[in-house]
This record gives C-alpha cells, sequence and structure tokens, in this order.
C-alpha cells in the first residue's frame, strides 16, 4: 500500500477502497458492517464537500461585497473629487471576481492617495481661512483645527476656498495698512505732544509695539477702532494744546510790546511765538507741544504780568517822548507837564487797564505822526523861507559894510556868497505866496490853524510880508530924500557954500524868522500891538486886528542913525 503511486483523488480513494476491502476481508466484516462503515465514509465526504461548499459560497459573497464596496468607494471617490471618469478601469464587468478586483484595487490606491492630498490642500487653505478669520474677529487664541468636507473635494470647491482666502488676505493686507497707518500718525502725535509712543500704542494692544513683527499684529475690528479713537484724542489733545499755546504766545508778545522787552530775551521763546499762526497740520516739530513747554511759557506770562504794573510808568513815559518828539520835529506845541501828570494819575487811579493806555498812546503816536506827515511840504517850505529870511539879513549886513569889498582875507568869499544870497532873496516872494497858498488850503481842509511852535504861520507870513513893505517905502523915502539933498547941493554950488548933507535915516532891517538873539526860529506875535496884519480862520486877511512881533523883528538903532552912502548898493525888493 505504501508503495501505490497515487495519480489523482479518485484512484486515490479508489486505492484506499481497496485497501479498506482487503482489510474488511482480512477482519472478516459482514456485510453489513461494511455497508454501515461505507455509507459512513460517504456520509463523511458529504459533509466535507457540503463545508467547503458552504465556504466557497461565503467567500464568493465576501469577494462579490469586497467588489461591490470598491466599485461604491470608486464611486464615491470619483464624486468626491469631482471626477467624472478615470482612466485605466475597464467599463463592462468582464473576468472573475478576484480579476475585477485586482482591476479596481490600483486605481481605488491611487485614488485613495488623490482624496488624501486633496483633503491636505483643503485642511491648508481652510487653516488659512479660519486664521486670518479669527484675527479679524480678533479670536486667533481660540482658533481650533478646521473639519475638512470629505463629501465634497473638488477642485472647483477648492478653488472657491482658494477665492475665499484671497478675498480675506486682501482684506487683511488693507486692515494691516490700516493698523500700520493709525500707529504712524500716534508715533508722530506722540512726538509732537512729547507723550511715551510705547506706552499708547501697547495700551489699544500689545502686539503693536516695535518688537513684533509686521504680519503679528493685531487687526481686528477693536483694535482698529480703539487706534482710530486714540488717533481722534491725540488730535483733540493737539488741537487744544496748540490753541493754548497760541494764546500764550500772543500774551508773550503783547507784553513784550507793551514792557519793550529786547529781541534777546523775546529770543528765548522762539520755539513757543514760531506757532502763533501756525495750523494744526501745520505742527509737527517734536516736543512743539509738550506739556512742559506749555507750562514754561505759562511761568513767563504770569512773570512779565506781575512785572508788567511796575514798568507801566516807564513804557508811558517812553512813548510820551516819543510823542514829544513828532510834536517837536512838526513844530506843534503841547504841554508835556500836563501829559504826564495825566498818565501819572491814570496809572496810579487803576481804573484804566495800561494795555488800553499804551493803545492809546500808540494811537496818538500814529495821530501825531499822519498829522506831522500832512504838516511835512508846508515845514519845508517854511524851513526853506527861513533860511532865506537869515540870508537876507546877511546880505543887508554885507551891502552895510563899507569895507566889503577890501582886499581882506576871505572877501571873495563873502562876494560869492552875496552873489546866491541875492538869487535866493529874489525868490522870497514866489517862496511865500506859495507857502500861504498851501497853508490856507491845509486849514481849510482840516479846519484848523497851521501853527509853527504855537504862533498861527498865516500871521507869521503877513506880518513878514508887512515889514518887508515897510522897508522898501522906507528905501523909497530915502532915494527921494538922497535926491533932494543932492538936488539943494546942485543949487547952492554957485554962491560957493557947500552945506553938509542931512543925515538920512538908515533902511529898516527885516529880519527872518530865524534872526533873534536867541537862535530860536519859533515866532511870537502880540495881537493887542498895531502895526501889523493878521488872517482869519478862512483864511482871508483881517486889516481890523494888527500883531506885531516880540522876538521875531529887530530894528538897529545904529541903523537908523546911519548915513547911507551915496555908492552903497541897496538891495533892489525881491
Amino acid at each position: 500500500m505504501g508503495g501505490v503511486d497515487v495519480q489523482n483523488g479518485e484512484t486515490s480513494c479508489s486505492f484506499l477502497l481497496q485497501q479498506l476491502q482487503q482489510i474488511w476481508d482480512e477482519v472478516g466484516e459482514t456485510d453489513e458492517d461494511r455497508d454501515k462503515m461505507l455509507l459512513q465514509i460517504d456520509q463523511e465526504c458529504l459533509d466535507v464537500y457540503n463545508g467547503k461548499v458552504d465556504q466557497a459560497v461565503k467567500s464568493r459573497a465576501h469577494l462579490l461585497q469586497a467588489l461591490a464596496d470598491a466599485k461604491v468607494e470608486f464611486s464615491r471617490l470619483l464624486s468626491a473629487l469631482g471626477e467624472k471618469t478615470y482612466d485605466g478601469i475597464p467599463e463592462k464587468n468582464s473576468g472573475s471576481i478576484k480579476e475585477q478586483l485586482a482591476a479596481i484595487a490600483p486605481a481605488l490606491k491611487k485614488l485613495w492617495k488623490q482624496k488624501d492630498e486633496r483633503v491636505k490642500e483643503f485642511l491648508d487653505v481652510q487653516s488659512q481661512i479660519e486664521k486670518i478669520g479669527s484675527e479679524i474677529a480678533g479670536t486667533s487664541e481660540q482658533v481650533e483645527s478646521p473639519k475638512v468636507d470629505e463629501s465634497d473635494l473638488s477642485l472647483k470647491k477648492l478653488d472657491e476656498f482658494h477665492a475665499q482666502l484671497q478675498e480675506l488676505q486682501k482684506e487683511k493686507s488693507e486692515r494691516l495698512h490700516q493698523v500700520l497707518d493709525f500707529v504712524s500718525i500716534i508715533h508722530d502725535l506722540c512726538a509732537v505732544l512729547g507723550i511715551d509712543f510705547f506706552s499708547t500704542v501697547t495700551e489699544v494692544h500689545p502686539s503693536l509695539n516695535d518688537s513684533t513683527g509686521v504680519q503679528s499684529k493685531s487687526i481686528s475690528n477693536d483694535t482698529l477702532s480703539s487706534l482710530a479713537r486714540t488717533v481722534l484724542a491725540l488730535e483733540e489733545d493737539k488741537k487744544q494744546r496748540l490753541q493754548k499755546l497760541q494764546e500764550l504766545a500772543t500774551q508773550l508778545i503783547d507784553l513784550w510790546n507793551l514792557m519793550d522787552t529786547t529781541e534777546e530775551e523775546q529770543s528765548l521763546f522762539d520755539h513757543v511765538t514760531c506757532n502763533i499762526a501756525a495750523s494744526v497740520d501745520e505742527v509737527s516739530i517734536p516736543g512743539a507741544l509738550a506739556l512742559d513747554l506749555i507750562e514754561q511759557a505759562e511761568v513767563e506770562v504770569e512773570r512779565l504780568d506781575q512785572l508788567k504794573a511796575s514798568r507801566m510808568k516807564e513804557i508811558a513815559f517812553k512813548k510820551q517822548a516819543v510823542l514829544e518828539e513828532i510834536f517837536a520835529c512838526a513844530h506843534i506845541e503841547i504841554d508835556s507837564e500836563a501829559a504826564q501828570n495825566k498818565i501819572m494819575a491814570l496809572i496810579d487811579s487803576g481804573n484804566t487797564e495800561p494795555a488800553e493806555l499804551l493803545a492809546d498812546m500808540d494811537n496818538q503816536i500814529v495821530k501825531a505822526k499822519e498829522e506831522a506827515d500832512s504838516r511835512k511840504e508846508i515845514l519845508d517850505k517854511v524851513e526853506k523861507w527861513m533860511a532865506s529870511c537869515e540870508e537876507e539879513s546877511w546880505l543887508e549886513d554885507y551891502n552895510r559894510d563899507q569895507n566889503r569889498y577890501n582886499a581882506s582875507r576871505g572877501a571873495h568869499l563873502n562876494l560869492k556868497r552875496a552873489e546866491k544870497a541875492r538869487i535866493l532873496v529874489g525868490k522870497i516872494p514866489a517862496l511865500v505866496d506859495s507857502l500861504i497858498a498851501k497853508t490856507r488850503a491845509w486849514e481849510q481842509d482840516r479846519d484848523t490853524t497851521f501853527t509853527y511852535d504855537g504862533v498861527p504861520l498865516l500871521a507869521m507870513l503877513d506880518e513878514y510880508m508887512m515889514l518887508r513893505q515897510d522897508r522898501e517905502e522906507e528905501k523909497r523915502r530915502l532915494r527921494d530924500q538922497k535926491k533932494f539933498h543932492e538936488q539943494i547941493k546942485e543949487q547952492e554950488t554957485p554962491f560957493g557954500s557947500t552945506p553938509s548933507a542931512a543925515r538920512p535915516l538908515g533902511t529898516k532891517k527885516v529880519v527872518g524868522p530865524g534872526a533873534n538873539g536867541s537862535g530860536n526860529r519859533r515866532l511870537s506875535l502880540n495881537s493887542h500891538q498895531n502895526g501889523s496884519r493878521s488872517t482869519t480862520k478862512d483864511g482871508k486877511r483881517d486889516h481890523s486886528r494888527t500883531v506885531a512881533p516880540v522876538n521875531y523883528v529887530a530894528i538897529s538903532k545904529d541903523d537908523a542913525d546911519s548915513h547911507i552912502s551915496g555908492t552903497e548898493h541897496i538891495p533892489s525888493t525881491p
């Protein structure tokens, strides 16, 4: 038995059955026992086959289920990935179950890998979206990992997430620029106001200090709103401080002007006054509106305000001196002592603000300058007239000098001066007429009298013209007297007698308004003395009133008793 070569299962069973028959024969088993044992063997074989069939059925069912599941998974993956078809998968169901499973397995493996990669892409883009969204919402600390919807992993859905991410990134960039702009504005405002920038900006959000990166700065709505409020508060503070500083600068300038403060002292506060007319946007220098600077200006204003009262009299008297100088140059008489007493009384009484008093004096100075300007043209002509009168007086003295032609030292200079003096004297009548016309026009425009050192100018001019006319009449009288004596002399010559000529009176000397003994050019008239003419308020000459000079005209007694030489030159009437 052991040497039998079993070729297949059937032969083996037959061989074994033969062996069993031989054994039974040797043992002597009955046919009935043999039949029972054969039936038992058939039943046992049938049970084995049934078990195998059942197992094969289960295996087939399992493979069919696996194939079905694979096909469902394949369809699900294609749907999730948004794919309609997949290359490499037979469209028809052909081959055994295992062959079909073997055909779909690689495609499933690729789809699973593609799904994993797609899930990672979705997870990445959704994570970024969640992160930026939380940054905008201000809840970045509670960011959780996003859940990916694996039922839709299509490229279309992924593109939608990418588009959403781009919008959020754009919004983040815009918000970041807003934050940086706000931070820059706050930095500049803090610099101008002298405020600590670091503490101010970190009070809004800790991430806004310079040590953190740009991308790490908070861009939430709360941060932007807080930054905007901070900027508005700082701008309002800047506006109020600038207004306060400008008020202080104005007070400083007023006090400086009031107290005639030197430019050197004023320069110490140039950093305060330089912004007196600046707008809020124009003030950008660091520390320009710092609190300590404003306090410094306040202290200086208070110091000057206390000093102001003690210096008002000194300043007021300086302005009064300026006013008196203007009047003196314009030859306008004022009562200086009364003006100073009035200033003292006003300051001591305390009823008048020093600034108002000085402003009133400034107005008086302005009006005085305007008055002086209006008189300038007339005063220039008066000066010219007085100079001409002085030359006229000198010329008369020169003409009476019998030694004027001697070859003495300086005689040629006097001769040249006499020639120029005759030209000036010849222009005096026209100059006086022009001066009278302009003076009358001035008086009519202002309805007041033009005075020169307290004396009405028209009265001075009238008196001068009257005295000049009297001098001309005196010259004519002397010439007539001279002719009369010459005729008597001619008549008496044949009889041999030569009587001495009567000594004629000298000509009256008309002295100009500046030729009195004191050298003062002021003219004073005595309105109660006869022999002169005056002018009325409307500029017409009043012959009913007469005035005579007190120190304006001087007539030499020696001239009244002196002889006039027949060869002496008598100046012609100008």
